[in-house]
C-alpha cells in the first residue's frame, strides 16, 4: 500500500472528480492522502474533505508564494490545528524563485508557523525553492526539530537533504523523481536512509513519467515508489511498506 503524503484535492483541477480520484487509488492500492492547506481562506475546503473521508489528512497553513495573504498568528494556526483531522502545520517555507525584493515578510511568516507548530505539538510541512539556506537557518534558530516534519516535492541536493534530516525531518519524493534530468534528486533517493522518505504527488501539480504534462492525482503516487525501487535495486512493495510506515510515524504518531 502506498499513501500520498502532499495533495491539494480541493484545486478546481481536482475537486471536481473526487469519484474517479478514489476510485483510481484503490486501483492503484494508494490508502491515504494528505490534503494541504496554502491559504485561510481555502481551509474550509480542505478540512470538509478530511472530516468527510476517512482516507483523507489535512494540514493548515499559507504557502510562501502567497503574498497578498492575511498573515496568520501563531493563536490562529494552533487553533486550526486542534481538529482531530489537522496533523500538520503547513505548507510554509521560503520561495525566492516567483518572488524578489525584500522578502522579510515570507522569513516571519516561516517563523510563525514553525512556533505554531511546536506550541501544538504538530509537525511542519516544508516548501523550499531557491532558498535552502535560509530555510536550514530558520528551521535551527526557531527550534524546528523539536517537532520535526518534511521538506515536500525535495528539489535540492544530498548536503540539503542530510542537512534536514539532521535536524529530525523526512524527505519527500515527487513526480520529480520521474523525469529523466532529475540526476541530482534522484542522487538523493539512492543515499538517504529508506526510513526518513516520504512520497507524495503535490497534485494536481508535476504529475510523473509516463504521466507527465497531464493532470496528477494520487493514485500517481505509485510511480514514484516504483522510480526509488530501481533506483536503490530493492522492490516496490519494500518502499510502499517503509514510506507508510514513515507517513504514520511522523503524521500519526504510530510507531
Amino acid at each position: 500500500m502506498f499513501i500520498d503524503s502532499h495533495c491539494h484535492l480541493n484545486f478546481p483541477d481536482l475537486a471536481g472528480q473526487l469519484e474517479s480520484i478514489f476510485a483510481n487509488m484503490r486501483d492503484n492500492q494508494v490508502s491515504h492522502a494528505l490534503c494541504v492547506s496554502v491559504d485561510l481562506p481555502s481551509f474550509p475546503q480542505v478540512l470538509e474533505l478530511a472530516h468527510s473521508h476517512d482516507n483523507l489528512y489535512a494540514s493548515v497553513g499559507v504557502h510562501p508564494d502567497y503574498e497578498l495573504e492575511v498573515e496568520p498568528t501563531q493563536a490562529e494556526l494552533v487553533r486550526l490545528a486542534q481538529h482531530p483531522k489537522v496533523v500538520a502545520i503547513g505548507e510554509t517555507g521560503l520561495d525566492y524563485y516567483r518572488l524578489t525584493g525584500n522578502l522579510e515578510w515570507q522569513r516571519e511568516r516561516f517563523r510563525t508557523h514553525i512556533r505554531a507548530a511546536r506550541e501544538c505539538g504538530k509537525p511542519l510541512i516544508i516548501h523550499t525553492r531557491s532558498a535552502a539556506q535560509d530555510t536550514l537557518r530558520i528551521m535551527a534558530e526557531e527550534n524546528a526539530g523539536s517537532v520535526g516534519g518534511v521538506m515536500h516535492c525535495f528539489t535540492e541536493n544530498l548536503e540539503v537533504a542530510n542537512a534536514a534530516i539532521d535536524l529530525g525531518f523526512f524527505i519527500s519524493f515527487s513526480g520529480i523523481l520521474t523525469f529523466k534530468n532529475a540526476t541530482i534528486i534522484k542522487g538523493v533517493a539512492q543515499s538517504i536512509p529508506l526510513d526518513r522518505m516520504l512520497i507524495e504527488t503535490d497534485s494536481p501539480y508535476l504529475a510523473p513519467t509516463p504521466h507527465r504534462g497531464k493532470t496528477n492525482q494520487p493514485a500517481y503516487v505509485k510511480h514514484v515508489a516504483e522510480e526509488i525501487a530501481r533506483l536503490r535495486n530493492i522492490t516496490v512493495d519494500e518502499v510502499g511498506l517503509a514510506t507508510t510506515r514513515n507517513f504514520k510515524r511522523l503524521f500519526l504518531n504510530q510507531l
